[in-house]
């Protein structure tokens, strides 16, 4: 018997809906639905195991998964099965965790998978902007410990006017990309570009979104009540608490760790400081006692640790390094540091650095982007690298982290609108984080900003970043806002965030924030105040290195790029590509085909060190797509002799090749090509274009020189003395004749 199903409906405007149904698919999960938009059709489960797991964090993996079945295709390569996650799946595998984990218990440490899956591709419909939605609902349905419902949502801004989940066509048009992450009462994770928007406009676009996710999560607890409300939820082993060993270990703990905060010391000295406190607060336990509460006396102490730094800054305004609220760690830079790359630059601020570099390429090295939901190509991109020692650590290396990605995708964001159009080169940047104490990825953007314009790549603009963060006591009312944060101020503070852009506005953003009913007037001076940073920074790069150099360096490839009718593409190319690739190896350039389908036209990209060898492959070109003019003289070399004419070259196109016939070689009776002409010799020549008897190109010597007076054309049996000897067989003819006329 098919299954009851339970279904709500959030209405977009426009015509457009989303739906939420639970009850057909994936039973046995602990709360599973399918959140349909269009065709576009996401399937949510989520299961966590009752037992708790031996770690002291929460096992939550998010999952999220486009089929290529979705969108009736094959995967590609040669095992046709979907394989690891692409970087598009893993941003929303992001989007998704930081939004959920911080509504779990922090003593809640069993297992938990979120799996979402793309069953359904819709063209109109983007589907990372509801995985969010259908996480939460999934979990709506289900017993776990879950704070409240939450949903995310995509906002652009066309033409001055706001739109919610706008389509990929849309976004094309829009001044805004941003993810907001919210519940019903507060705004929890904003990640996003901009083409240069103030601060304000921003703040609109987050309230606009808010509004909009409220209706969904509504939503989301109306289906939970149609299934039969909300299940009771689940119990699960606490953690231990001890009211009054806390107290005792704060009372031991406090001082000394609010004296180490206030010192000032470096990243290294503090925690070793940190440290020591920890192991002589345990020595004054027993074995016995460290056994039964060693775990607690750990926690607390970090509990204590917590509080002093947070008191340090809310009641003197100092930092953990002894900076202000709003003040920026010393920063140095320098590009063209390293001499074989394209363009490099270093970045460093405070215990912060980031060495990036630039390569330039053809079309052909740009970032092929294969997904079920999306197809397409980056012609630039930015890899981020954070090796274990830029912390001072030995780990294991186990490929690209997600974290790594996500630091990556947020740094190309800030930099790639300020790439010009109509920039020949595929552009890849890569970061290697060198030292790390806070804000890598901001140090990517300042590093990857002066190492394109050492590069010669002519940005619009030079763009810096910022990380800023916040602590704030509800009690109170005080709060305050800090800039260029520590490793240490992330973990420790109630919201973090990256801010980039270019003196005019900003670029790109990604937002998490930790504490509920956030103000929107924090919010706005919070932005302000990392403007005020981020011009600080922007001053330094820009007094490295003011402006783009205007070429690329010696060493570096050229890029020429210039158009072939479609026609003449297979010359080029040659049987096999033998003409290409010969070329190639001859000017030691790389020359890339593409084909225009609006134009219908091949765009050659021709990229190379040496100009001699680019400028011989733009006159191989010519040479190809060489048209004579009908009526037109020009200039030719003879390159071969035959019986019945010379073979020439036109100057002007080398490769090109024409016969001049015995005939036209002069009005006066030619027995022998050379009479007139030799190999090497250069002449003019008249084209007459395309002779109606013969089909061939015709040219003419003789039409360059005065007629003889009388002169009359000669007449013979097959036609005319021209088309006699044209291929040769005429003047075996007429000897054969004279032959005859002498027996």
């Amino acid at each position: 018997m098919k299954p009851e199903a339970f279904k709500e409906v959030i209405d977009l405007g426009d015509g457009r809906e989303i739906t939420i149904e639970t009850g057909k698919l994936a039973k046995q999960a602990h709360g599973s639905v399918v959140v349909q938009s269009g065709k576009c059709m996401l399937l949510c489960t989520v299961v966590s195991n009752y037992k708790q797991s031996d770690v002291d964090f929460l096992p939550l993996t998010v999952d999220y998964r486009e089929k290529f079945a979705a969108s009736g295709r094959y995967p590609g390569g040669f095992f046709k099965r979907e394989a690891r996650p692409s970087d598009g799946e893993i941003l929303t595998m992001r989007l998704v965790d930081r939004v959920l984990r911080p509504l779990f218990p922090k003593d809640y440490h069993a297992e938990t998978q979120v799996m979402i899956q793309l069953m359904s591709h819709d063209e109109e419909v983007m589907p990372d902007a509801m995985a969010g939605l259908a996480a939460s609902a999934a979990i709506q349905l289900s017993d776990f410990p879950f704070e409240c419902a939450i949903s995310e949502a995509r906002v652009g801004r066309i033409d001055g006017e706001f739109v919610i989940n706008p389509t990929r066509a849309q976004l094309a048009e829009s001044d805004i990309d941003m993810i907001i992450g919210a519940s019903m009462d507060s705004v929890m994770m904003v990640e996003g570009e901009m083409k240069e928007i103030s601060e304000e406009e921003m703040v609109e676009a987050i309230k606009f979104a808010h509004d909009h996710i409220k209706k969904q999560c509504e939503a989301q607890l109306r289906l939970a009540e149609k299934v039969g409300g909300k299940k009771e939820t689940r119990e699960y082993e606490t953690e231990r608490e001890d009211e009054s060993l806390q107290k005792e270990i704060h009372e031991k703990v406090y001082n000394r760790i609010y004296d180490v905060a206030k010192s000032g010391s470096s990243k290294h000295e503090r925690g070793s400081a940190f440290m020591q406190i920890k192991e002589d607060v345990r020595a004054e336990y027993s074995e016995e006692q460290l056994e039964d509460f060693g775990d607690m006396i750990s926690k607390y102490v970090a509990k204590a640790e917590k509080a002093a730094i947070r008191d340090l800054v809310l009641n003197e305004g100092l930092r953990l390094d002894g900076r202000k609220t709003d003040e920026i760690r010393p920063i140095w830079c320098e590009v063209d540091y390293l001499p074989s790359t394209h363009g490099s630059a270093i970045f460093t601020r405070g215990e912060t650095q980031a060495l990036a570099t630039v390569t330039l390429g053809t079309s052909r090295e740009a970032n092929q982007i294969d997904m079920p939901s999306f197809e397409g190509e980056e012609t630039f991109y930015l890899h981020y690298n954070f090796p274990p020692f830029s912390t001072g650590e030995a780990r294991p290396i186990r490929g690209t982290s997600r974290r790594e990605i996500g630091h990556g995708n947020l740094a190309q964001r800030a930099l790639k609108g300020m790439i010009p159009a109509d920039c020949p080169y595929t552009v890849r940047v890569v970061a290697e984080v060198l030292e790390s104490n806070g804000s890598s990825s901001m140090a990517t953007v300042c590093s990857g900003t002066m190492a394109l314009m050492d590069a010669g790549v002519q940005l619009k603009k030079p763009v810096s970043g910022i990380a800023m963060g916040l602590i704030s006591d509800s009690e109170s009312g005080k709060y305050a806002v800090l800039s260029d944060i520590l490793g240490d101020e992330d973990h420790l503070g109630d919201m973090d965030f990256k801010v980039t852009g270019t003196a005019d506005g900003i670029t790109a953003c990604q937002m998490d924030i930790k504490v509920k009913g956030l103000s929107y007037e924090i919010l706005v001076n919070a932005l302000k105040q990392a403007s005020a940073g981020r011009l600080h920074i922007l001053e330094k790069l820009t007094d490295t290195i003011s402006e783009p150099n205007s070429d690329v360096k010696p060493h570096a490839p050229k890029m020429v790029t210039t158009t072939i009718p479609n026609e003449y593409i297979g010359a080029l190319i040659g049987p096999g590509g033998k003409v290409i690739q010969e070329l190639q190896k001859e000017t030691k350039t790389t020359i890339v085909i593409n084909e225009d389908p609006v134009t219908e036209e091949g765009i050659v990209e021709i990229l190379g060190t040496d100009q001699a060898g680019i400028d011989k492959v733009l006159a191989k070109i010519d040479s190809i797509t060489f048209k004579p003019e009908v009526g037109s003289v020009y200039e030719v070399k003879v390159i071969k002799l035959l019986d019945f004419g010379a073979v020439v070259e036109y100057l002007d196109a080398p490769g090109n090749e024409v016969l001049l016939h015995i005939s036209e070689l002069a009005w006066d009776r030619t027995d022998n090509v050379t009479d007139v002409v030799n190999l090497g010799d250069v002449i003019d020549v008249k084209y007459f274009g395309i002779d109606s008897r013969t089909r061939k190109e015709k040219v003419s010597r003789k039409a360059l020189l005065e007629k003889p007076e009388g002169y009359q054309e000669r007449k013979s049996s097959g036609g005319n003395r021209d088309n006699d000897r044209r291929d040769g067989r005429g003047r075996d003819n007429r000897n054969r004749d004279r032959d005859r006329r002498r027996d």
